[in-house]
């Protein structure tokens, strides 16, 4: 039994490395298409089944371990969003469907469960109540915004992209959380909280960077003008003036 565990140990070590360097890798190509989706496509392969692999490992007997499995459960649940934030390049998609709402309504009831858990770890003054409380916290918060965010798709042409920036960032920022707790063993809170705190920095720096360069137009604007021009040529049409149709992409 043990020699079958460290064999999943070792699968797992495998693929979360090759998932912290293709990430790594997505970030620097990011200009590059073609390059920064191929090793972002590495990136979720990888993350997801590393992340799988510590689900299983941290239930089995001798190797239980509370942080690894809700950090693997975060993990999964941000690729699998950030993903599933492409979907909503298509122009013709406006709203979410089914899957979408699976993915962000399990990670919004799987963060209830977790602050319900820390409630009673807490009262019981159990040292993982603080994991428990930080995950289900943050998932709770993330599984309503994307609630939210799926009404500003048809508003806001690059509100995936935001999204998808700070689920596969955030991804990776857990990715090397682990890494630190897990691999080098490094149990103190510091080095599981630190990597959170740069995340959120690093996410807002690009999601700002995003927005100033001029990348969401928002949508109701347009119709807002589409309106005002309709006005127009009614008018002219009345004076047998000829009008020209706006013409958008």
């Amino acid at each position: 039994m043990e020699f079958l565990i460290k064999i999943l140990i070792y699968i797992h070590a495998f693929f979360g490395g090759l998932g912290l360097l293709s990430g790594v890798a997505s970030l620097y190509v990011r200009k590059e298409r073609t390059k920064h989706r191929n090793s972002g496509q590495i990136f979720s392969f990888s993350m997801l089944i590393s992340s799988g692999l510590s689900l299983v490992i941290a239930i089995l007997p001798n190797h239980q371990n509370t942080f690894l499995f809700l950090i693997g459960l975060f993990t999964i649940y941000l690729i699998l969003s950030g993903n599933r934030a492409l979907s909503f390049r298509d122009s013709n998609k406006l709203s979410a469907n089914t899957t979408d709402k699976v993915i962000s309504g399990s990670m919004f009831l799987i963060a209830l469960i977790m602050l319900i858990v820390a409630t009673f770890k807490w009262i019981a003054e159990h040292e993982d109540a603080i994991f428990f409380l930080f995950f289900g916290a943050i998932g709770l918060f993330l599984g309503i915004n994307d609630f939210r965010n799926y009404k500003f798709y048809r508003f806001q042409k690059i509100a995936w992209l935001k999204s998808h920036i700070g689920r596969m960032i955030g991804a990776l920022i857990a990715a090397f959380t682990a890494f630190l707790v897990t691999g080098l063993q490094r149990n103190d809170i510091i080095f599981w909280i630190t990597p959170t705190f740069i995340g959120i920095i690093i996410i807002t720096y690009w999601t700002k960077k995003v927005r100033k360069r001029g990348f969401i137009k928002e949508v109701y604007k347009i119709k807002f003008c589409h309106s005002i021009f309709d006005f127009i040529c009614d008018l002219l049409s009345k004076n047998n003036v000829a009008c020209t149709p706006i013409i958008t992409s």
